[in-house]
């Protein structure tokens, strides 16, 4: 598949002339929690035509992926404008190619900085139901408004058709509008889900660096310098990275991990993310991503280290006033991983923060008992899974 620089801006036509869903997964959780979704709605429906701006779960689900977008995905406002050409080419593109094609649906998955302007864009030039059209417009993982940007639920009521969210709670986060809102559950509580990860005393320590290619380049050499200076001061675990593509582990290859740093894929490239035996780990340092979520229902205690483009944090400290960056952190209220952003993530920091989350018997425990918190939160009932949303959405 193309990267972004080399998209000629004209995608594929689906095969077969027509398309029942298209989905869009800018991220590589996304291609993956859609990936479980389209499979099974497949398997229900074999003959569904389904095209995808994703990536190669989605592919090996069954979709007719367009363009590698987990390949392009950046976060951030300076990383955004640097890529400003490409994004604005593609979001053309996009209108473009829904236009011409006319899915029955398109389904966002999450990546609102893209996938909320590209509906707005839909219903502006009539293309979808809320704009006179005939083109519904779904919505899989809602933005977090409950942490922060709490109006545009007003905006995604005026373009969207329905919304399928993972926290119990954001259905009353809604409440106030007229778009209608599903809880499907959450995906890596759903039956069958095996997580990446689990905790073991005994095991290495973790460095989940994240899934972006210009976050891990400023995150995993501060991770590893932490975990050379633990290695310095006595610890004898050794570490093992987790990465989602080969991208990212060439990105990885370039910081030179030492010998006893060992690289893991989450899986082998077009097969299901799900399917292996998870990392075990006794202590992790992690971004803020979706993996430090995966951490914390395991109970692996640790701490997360962040660091993004100066100006963009600048920014962010003005924009979002959020007391903490980490999903668990936020859902709980509480400091479940202690937090080291920009400058504070300095490598001898995260190595006392290493020692501790190994060495103090009280850190595991505590460690644990938000885990127990956290999944007694997101694992309440649904009424219907995110497959049977889509298909009850396609009629």
């Amino acid at each position: 598949m193309k990267t972004l620089a080399q998209l000629p801006f004209r995608l594929p036509p689906p095969e077969g002339g027509r398309v029942d869903l298209l989905v869009i997964a800018g991220e590589h959780s996304g291609d993956e929690h859609a990936a479980l979704a389209v499979r099974e709605l497949r398997a229900k429906n074999p003959a569904l035509r389904v095209c995808a701006l994703g990536g190669p779960n989605l592919a090996a689900a069954g979709a007719q992926v367009l363009h590698d977008l987990t390949a392009s995905s950046v976060v951030g406002f300076v990383e955004v404008l640097k890529h400003y050409s490409f994004f604005k080419a593609l979001f053309e593109e996009m209108l473009r190619w829904i236009g011409a094609h006319r899915p029955r649906a398109v389904c966002f998955v999450d990546y609102p900085g893209f996938n909320l302007r590209l509906a707005a864009a839909l219903r502006e030039r009539g293309i979808s139901v809320k704009g006179g059209g005939a083109v519904s417009l779904l919505y899989y993982i809602s933005p977090q408004i409950w942490a922060w940007k709490r109006q545009r639920r007003f905006t995604m009521a005026r373009d969207l058709d329905a919304l399928a969210v993972i926290f119990p709670f954001e259905v009353e986060c809604y409440a106030d509008t007229e778009l209608p809102v599903d809880f499907v559950g959450h995906p890596f509580l759903a039956p069958g889900y095996v997580a990446p990860v689990r905790h073991d005393p005994a095991g290495p320590v973790l460095l989940l660096p994240g899934s972006r290619k210009q976050a891990v380049a400023r995150i995993f050499p501060v991770l590893l310098a932490a975990y050379r200076q633990y290695r310095d001061n006595g610890g004898d675990r050794e570490a093992v990275v987790i990465y989602p593509s080969e991208e990212i582990r060439t990105v990885l290859l370039e910081a030179h991990p030492p010998a006893d740093v060992r690289l893991r894929a989450v899986a082998e490239e077009g097969t299901d993310p799900v399917v292996g035996e998870p990392v075990a780990a006794a202590a992790v340092l992690t971004s803020s991503g979706t993996m430090s979520l995966h951490c914390a229902l395991a109970g692996i205690p640790g701490a997360i280290a962040y660091r993004t483009n100066p100006f963009t944090y600048l920014l962010a400290r003005w924009w979002v006033k959020l007391d903490y960056i980490g999903i668990a952190n936020l859902l709980l209220n509480q400091p479940m991983y202690p937090e080291h952003i920009q400058g504070a993530a300095r490598p001898e920091v995260l190595a006392a923060e290493l020692r501790a989350a190994i060495n103090d018997p009280e850190r595991a425990r505590h460690t644990r008992t938000q885990a127990e918190r956290l999944r007694a939160l997101l694992d309440q009932p649904a009424h219907f899974n995110v497959a049977d949303w889509l298909a009850r959405e396609l009629g």
